[in-house]
């Protein structure tokens, strides 16, 4: 308890640039603990959601009447939201009835691909933030080092007989903004290379996806049928 009243008074008692360094970094701190709170639920259920869709899509069922239910369902992401942009151009451009087959696929494509560009931007968002705390907040401690110690060095200039103990409480105060600048720092980079690495799978699925299913759509775009059907468990077949 005594250790930590001593920081405390060391912070109060601190220069104003100093304050407003440590003000700095605690607020960045904080930030980027709401950022990493919130992106743990984002990226945990778009995984859980991918898990789900895909054992749906792969189950043997009607694609149409899957296409109906998330459609119905409405606020959809991540595949399920790509396999929605893509059948729903598909289905559109094939009611046209003279549109090659090479054309409905192109279209079905653009059209996920454009959703899964979405997709990607919204389990993206603030990341770069995080990798900004994660980056700077060291050097704005840094900074903050070097004043407090600057600060407390020139006050010895009228002092004929300088001692540790009067530099000492400005040593002090000024390594506290280090260690704060690394307790902001440190939480950021862990939390962003862990998301952007789950991101990063992410993104591999909805890319193997968006490939599977254009092989589905360019089957039956071959065949003439109005909408995909049935598809069997394989990713490579259908029923």
């Amino acid at each position: 308890m005594g250790d930590q009243l001593s920081i405390i008074r060391l912070v109060v008692e601190a220069s104003i640039p100093v304050q407003i360094v440590i003000g700095i970094l605690l607020l960045a701190s904080l930030t980027s603990w709401a950022i990493i709170f919130r992106k743990r639920l984002i990226i945990g259920r778009a995984r859980r959601n991918a898990d789900q869709f895909e054992n749906s899509f792969w189950s043997g069922g009607d694609l149409a009447q899957l296409y109906r239910a998330i459609e119905q369902r409405g606020g959809t992401t991540g595949m399920a939201s790509i396999f929605e942009f893509g059948f729903r151009e598909f289905a559109r451009l094939r009611q046209q009835g003279t549109i090659a087959a090479d054309q409905l696929l192109e279209g079905a494509r653009r059209a996920m691909r454009v959703a899964h560009l979405k997709e990607i931007d919204r389990l993206e968002a603030s990341l770069a933030t995080l990798a900004t705390v994660g980056s700077t907040s060291p050097y704005v401690g840094l900074f903050g080092t070097v004043w407090g110690i600057m600060s407390a060095f020139s006050s010895l200039g009228n002092v004929q007989q300088a001692t540790l103990a009067m530099v000492a409480p400005g040593i002090s105060e000024a390594l506290i903004t280090t260690a704060i600048g690394l307790f902001a720092a440190i939480p950021a980079v862990v939390a962003y290379n862990r998301f952007a690495d789950q991101v990063g799978r992410l993104e591999i699925r909805f890319d193997a996806f968006t490939e599977e299913f254009s092989t589905i759509l360019q089957r039956h775009a071959s065949r003439g049928h109005a909408a995909p059907g049935p598809v069997a468990a394989s990713p490579t077949t259908l029923a």
